[in-house]
């Protein structure tokens, strides 16, 4: 790689992470009269919204992800490089990358967009995370279907009925989009996907459990579709546990504090045994935001995402930009109070157009524009004919559930992916899954160190079941 410090006679933008804002930003520059850098730690692009369909062997990789070189072959004042940002020097507005077999020089930049994104939070109990991975990327999507496939694996071979029962629970934390999905996925993986493969255990015997500390599943949501949500995962087999705090996660299984129904103004504790835990229940911003946090004296909130301006600059610091998940945004709507963005794809998708806006304002010499969210509404799948939806429009929300909802889910996640290629394969795998049940993504690699990582001996592991 080659860079230079030298001054360019073009404007310099550096955008670092290629998620929905990043892409998005990089997009609206097409065309301009500036240099892009886009940096990104892997790739490709990923459609983080169906990648519990890869955790759970419903989609292969590649139908939710896009080489990032690919994106951009035919917009040449895109420069793609794929490394990891170490820091950012305010002062001398470079960015340095982590060093490899071949150290690479700063990066110059006259603007930088950061959307480094968010990773997972454990809430101060990081030791938790090798018993009960997240899902952001697709590692952990990889890792996730290993533990849920050789779960079934191992029980098969266990002849101690206790031991069994164990490896056949399956246990989600977190009752957000991701945690609903994840749990009622599971279900139809037990009830309908593996029944009749094996020859020692019943895969429907399963027992899936999806905890939750708040008082109702999607909490973002409506309350009557939250109870509408609960009902069709409760139709689906699974259990759900509301009030329930995790307070501790080993390689037995999990620790949950609940109000006793005896007395509501007390907990009781007690223990749920699991051989693969799925956490589904905080997020926590890049470290990135710290680190600007510290070199611009900007502010950061509990998640440590950075507050940024109205136009989503660095309040002192126009040239510097923030967005995505990384950024503690508001919207500002005409003649209305700002109100803080949700931290969801089309409020990414939007700050990154917002941005390369300002950006092109900024070198026309104009005033920068605050930004305003437009929100279309929410959507969340339980499973099978099963979702709920809630659209935002000019008469009121409009909201639903059931095969209807199901099916409007189905065809706006399957219109927002990345390609042509994508979006019928999608579609395709989709379509035969409906009819037969089988999910094909079912190839487990990495045997011996995943059956390590669920608790398992390596004696204990067998050949991936492979359809």
């Amino acid at each position: 790689m080659t860079t230079s410090s030298a001054p360019s006679p073009r404007p310099r933008v550096v955008i670092i992470g290629c998620g929905f804002g990043g892409l998005e930003a990089a997009r609206a520059l097409r065309g301009a009269a500036l240099d892009v850098t886009l940096i990104d730690k892997t790739n490709h692009h990923l459609f983080q919204p169906l990648l519990y369909q890869v955790a759970t062997a419903g989609l292969s990789a590649p139908a939710i992800a896009a080489p990032i070189r690919h994106l951009f072959r035919q917009q040449p004042n895109v420069t793609t490089l794929l490394g990891e940002v170490t820091h950012i020097d305010v002062a001398a507005r470079t960015v340095h990358l982590k060093d490899g077999p071949h150290p690479s020089a700063p990066l110059p930049y006259d603007h930088l967009i950061v959307a480094a994104g968010a990773t997972h939070s454990y809430f101060g109990r990081d030791d938790w995370a090798p018993h009960a991975p997240g899902l952001k990327t697709l590692d952990d999507a990889f890792e996730i279907r290993r533990r849920i496939l050789l779960a079934f694996e191992a029980a098969e071979k266990e002849a101690d009925p206790t031991r069994r029962a164990d490896w056949l629970n399956f246990v989600v934390v977190g009752a957000g989009p991701t945690g609903v999905e994840m749990a009622g996925t599971l279900a139809e993986i037990a009830r309908h996907t593996l029944p009749g493969e094996f020859r020692h255990i019943d895969p429907a015997s399963a027992k899936i459990i999806l905890l939750e500390g708040g008082p109702r599943v999607l909490q973002s949501m409506p309350e009557s579709l939250s109870q509408r949500a609960r009902e069709q995962l409760e139709k689906l087999g699974v259990e759900v546990r509301l009030n329930a705090r995790v307070t501790a996660i080993d390689s037995d299984g999990l620790m949950v504090e609940s109000p006793s129904s005896a007395q509501p103004t007390s907990a009781t504790s007690y223990q749920i045994k699991s051989k693969c835990i799925v956490w589904a229940a905080g997020v926590a911003a890049s470290a990135l935001g710290r680190q600007l946090a510290g070199a611009t004296g900007c502010a950061t909130d509990r998640a440590g995402r950075v507050v940024v301006a109205p136009d989503l600059s660095l309040p002192g610091h126009p040239e510097i930009s923030v967005i995505g998940d990384l950024a503690a945004a508001k919207s500002h709507a005409p003649g209305q109070e700002p109100t803080p963005v949700p931290g969801v794809s089309p409020g990414a998708k939007q700050m990154g157009r917002a941005t390369a806006a300002n950006i092109l304002r900024r070198l026309a010499g104009q005033a920068t524009q605050p930004f305003r969210y437009r929100d279309y509404g929410n959507l969340a799948t339980i499973g099978r004919n099963s979702a709920v939806v809630d659209l935002t429009s000019p008469t009121g929300p409009v909201r639903f559930s059931g095969y209807f909802a199901w099916l409007f889910w189905l065809f706006a996640h399957v219109y927002f992916l990345i390609g042509f290629r994508n979006r019928l394969v999608v579609l395709l795998d989709w379509a035969w899954a409906y009819w037969s049940f089988a999910r094909y993504a079912r190839v487990v690699t990495g045997i011996e160190g995943s059956a390590k990582s669920n608790g398992a001996k390596q004696s204990e592991t067998a050949a991936p079941t492979r359809s």
